[in-house]
């Protein structure tokens, strides 16, 4: 199961380079304000991942709640805590999340599987 988290990684990867290599000025600047936006600052990275979560998951951008997702996963953010975020999400969003949701949670499945084969 975890074969959708590398799929992911490697297509983001690809794309992000050939989105790169136009030398576009203005995309350049939104990459880095995205990664910058994420730094440690008043909140804790912990704190903004699970804001992007949400707010990704009421945006239904499936890429992003899975970006999130798995850097949640990386700074240690629990099944609970990632759970309850999904929640507010849907809570906010109302049912058409429901389908992101479910995406959502089979990711986190397979981060889970493959963090215990690694």
């Amino acid at each position: 199961m975890s074969n959708i988290v590398d799929e992911f990684n490697e297509y983001r990867e690809k794309m992000n380079s050939r989105i790169l290599e136009d030398n576009n000025k203005i995309i350049k600047r939104i990459f880095n304000l995205d990664t910058n936006a994420f730094m440690e600052g008043a909140l804790g990275v912990k704190t903004k991942e699970l804001l992007g979560l949400v707010a990704s998951a009421v945006l239904r951008c499936d890429d992003c709640v899975r970006y999130h997702l798995e850097t949640c996963h990386k700074e240690g953010l629990t099944k609970e805590e990632v759970a309850e975020a999904l929640g507010i999400a849907t809570l906010v969003g109302g049912t058409i999340v429901i389908p992101h949701l479910r995406r959502a949670y089979e990711f986190w499945d397979a981060l889970e599987a493959k963090a215990s084969q690694a």
